[in-house]
């Protein structure tokens, strides 16, 4: 693959000419030459846009699509195209799909329906067999067969001896625990966040305290066992703090939010729109403002789009009946610099890369082209028209958003 990017600003700390702008010229898939001007004798393919600006590659540690048994939400070929064309160069496949990814050949097949995708797919195996919580998954068979983690999507691991015996085993092989930060009997039935507003609205609530009890159980088995643990989608402010102590003590842990648990509060809840239905739930301003502060200091490794496709059926229903997920591919960029600034709103969509073992690259001469691009400065109001994913149920529809993504250069692929 060749290609000659025309009058592109480099927003990346890494690189050389970070804030610069330069044209880049890519032959046979890396980085050869990148000055102020350079000329095209060869004749390759010139990407000329708007105000472009171009980052190392995008990466979102929680995404789930359907496939295999979920078509009708998302297939892996579409949704692999929706994450290349909202700027994402690698994403960790959730497992909760049908069957659930729990076996050495269940990785093996999702990788293949990747095989060619401009857009690389790291699959995360299930925990435990079929995400039922009884007993421990082929961890070691799925970690041969391309496994980057081992996480029960939303399940809370509920019984402690055996999220124990997880991280004492997986430290054999470096793998990766995640534990959704929930205590199912707090919890309890609960649909939104407790607080004034499920008072008001009539909808059982679930507590912050269910998050943390949760989060202080699983970092003691954390100091107990040594091992390697991933806590994905904290909501809450005690969470950041207890995030923050358990960090001090270097333990070896690392978390993530998701983007609309830092913008969107409870109170989008009032005309009981089931895109705002979320787990964990939406909280209230003080958690927001905890969550962006915890990233601004480092507490919180990552932000993920938490990306979760639901059909129709399962959302055109009561509240209370309608399943748990946004998608959120499409709105990441633009949600995210509407409260961070472009060079930190690229910052945090390249962070977590090692942590899931993903080759983190910089735009310097020699290096692999491996670039997401975009132009940082578009206000506009997120549609349905900006969405590819099969399923519509965004959390963002009819909201002012920042900034485009035209695509990204990536596996010797352009996609524009």
């Amino acid at each position: 693959m060749n290609a000659l990017l025309k009058s592109a600003t480099v927003v990346d700390s890494k690189s050389d000419f970070h804030n610069q702008t330069v044209d880049i010229l890519i032959e046979k898939s890396r980085i050869t030459k990148i000055s102020k001007r350079i000329s095209n004798p060869n004749n390759y393919k010139e990407v000329k846009l708007a105000n472009l600006h171009v980052s190392s590659g995008w990466f979102d540690s929680s995404v789930s699509f359907g496939e295999p048994g979920f078509e009708e939400r998302e297939t892996i070929s579409n949704g692999l195209k929706t994450a290349a064309n909202s700027g994402f160069t690698a994403i960790a496949l959730n497992p909760n799909t049908q069957p659930v990814l729990d076996s050495y050949a269940d990785i093996t097949f999702v990788k293949s329906k990747a095989d060619g995708a401009a857009t690389s797919l790291l699959p995360i195996g299930a925990l435990t067999k079929n995400s039922e919580g009884t007993d421990l998954a082929e961890l070691y068979d799925m970690g041969n067969a391309g496994a980057v983690a081992f996480y029960d999507y939303q399940k809370p691991i509920a019984n402690p001896n055996l999220a124990k015996i997880a991280l004492q085993y997986a430290s054999n092989f470096n793998g990766l625990i995640c534990s959704f930060p929930q205590e199912t009997k707090i919890s309890s039935l609960g649909v939104v966040n407790e607080h004034v507003n499920s008072t008001k609205l009539g909808l059982k609530g679930n507590p912050n305290l269910a998050e943390e009890l949760q989060i202080i159980r699983d970092l003691f088995l954390l100091e107990y066992t040594e091992g390697k643990l991933h806590i994905p989608t904290i909501s809450t402010a005690k969470s950041v703090e207890l995030i923050r102590e358990a960090k001090a003590k270097k333990l070896d842990v690392t978390c993530s939010v998701a983007i609309h648990n830092l913008i969107l509060t409870d109170d989008t809840l009032k005309d009981f729109d089931t895109n705002f239905k979320v787990l964990p739930p939406l909280r209230t301003q003080k958690d927001c403002d905890a969550l962006i502060e915890g990233l601004k200091d480092g507490t919180i490794d990552m932000v993920t789009s938490d990306h979760n496709p639901i059909d129709i059926e399962n959302k055109k229903v009561e509240f209370d009946y309608a399943k748990y997920g946004t998608i959120g591919l499409e709105s990441a960029f633009g949600a995210l610099q509407t409260i961070f600034t472009t060079k930190q709103t690229i910052a945090l969509l390249t962070k977590g890369k090692s942590r899931f073992g993903v080759s983190e690259n910089s735009i310097n001469v020699g290096e692999t082209a491996n670039l997401s691009l975009f132009n940082p400065d578009e206000t506009y109001t997120f549609s349905i028209s900006n969405i590819s994913s099969k399923s519509k149920n965004s959390a963002f529809i009819n909201k002012e958003l920042k900034g485009l993504v035209y695509g990204i250069i990536s596996n010797s692929k352009i996609i524009l």
